[in-house]
């Protein structure tokens, strides 16, 4: 693939670095791979310029799994004879059992196990109870001044919280964090273009991380996927299994797949900076990519023609449940 064709880049939010709009994700994707392919694959969304990997260690609350995605990722990067600067690595930290285990313990073991001395970026994750914001704030803080990563995000935070985080980082002259990462697709849109998050998406002092969007597969034709998917806010997701028919007519309409339409309808949206998708067979990735095509000629129509999709118009604005 030429310069030409790679997939372009965005800015991570204000001060962050400049990313390509199209990432991977890896919630336990590299496991269910067969590890040649797995390189394969890396080389060639390197050279397809999808240089966002978010990899994490899973191993808290809900994701206490077991999984080797992070070492498989490592150990696959290696073999496929990538250096360092080929790749941005997005890290997560967990607020399951913070601040128990630290930050710092929890990226001295991510960044062991994946085999790399710093990540580039981190996603601060959710949480069931109220966080200590400034605690998370002034260890995120302590962190990128130990070179553990540059910029940081927040993962489906109450919007309240975020506020709470980006004045105590402004007061006390900390590290804001500068995206967020959110549920967002054709059937998930309140959170991202509602009040609370659109505001700071409009004003630029938030960029979009767009993940989950194909809802676990089901958007992208896999209506009931048999693997473990993400949470459900809301209860809806009956309902976006009757959307993704819909999701499938339009594709068909356009001689495009249910997955270039779910990705490409976030491309519609300028305030995403990065799409995140799971794929694990090389034929996958190369069909997402089609979705820059995909928004380029037809971006409005397609957002137009999805608008009745939008499913969780009644699920609460600020991340709340």
């Amino acid at each position: 693939m030429g310069e030409s064709s790679r997939v372009p880049v965005r800015r991570l939010g204000p001060g962050g670095p400049q990313v390509p709009l199209f990432g991977l994700g890896s919630w336990n994707t590299w496991d269910r791979m067969d590890f040649d392919d797995a390189v394969e694959l890396l080389r060639r969304a390197v050279d397809a310029g999808v240089t966002l990997f978010d990899v994490a260690h899973y191993n808290m609350g809900p994701h206490a799994e077991q999984a080797r995605t992070d070492l498989i990722f490592g150990e696959a990067v290696r073999a496929a004879g990538l250096d360092r600067a080929d790749y941005h690595l997005c890290g997560k930290l967990w607020l399951w059992e913070y601040p128990t285990t630290s930050f710092e313990q929890q990226l001295t073991t991510s960044l062991e196990r994946i085999g790399i001395e710093k990540a580039d970026s981190v996603v601060v994750g959710d949480y069931m109870s109220p966080p200590d914001i400034p605690s998370i704030v002034t260890d995120v803080a302590e962190q990128i001044r130990a070179g553990r990563f540059d910029t940081w995000g927040v993962n489906n935070w109450v919007a309240s919280d975020l506020a709470a985080a980006l004045a105590f980082a402004k007061d006390e002259g900390l590290t804001p964090p500068s995206f967020a990462q959110l549920k967002y697709s054709i059937a998930r849109r309140t959170m991202a273009e509602g009040e609370y998050y659109g505001a700071y998406f409009a004003s630029g002092e938030l960029a979009l991380q767009a993940s989950d969007v194909f809802e676990g597969g089901i958007l992208a034709g896999r209506k009931f996927p048999e693997r473990k998917i993400g949470a459900d806010p809301g209860g809806i997701r009956d309902a976006i299994r009757a959307a993704a028919d819909r999701v499938a007519e339009v594709a068909a309409g356009l001689d495009a797949t249910a997955a270039q339409v779910a990705i490409a309808f976030c491309l519609t949206n300028p305030a995403v900076a990065n799409v995140l998708f799971g794929v694990s067979r090389m034929s996958q990735l190369e069909d997402n990519l089609g979705a820059l095509r995909l928004a380029a000629d037809h971006g409005d129509d397609l957002r137009a023609a999805l608008d009745p999709l939008w499913t969780d118009r009644e699920v609460n604005a600020d991340g709340s449940w």
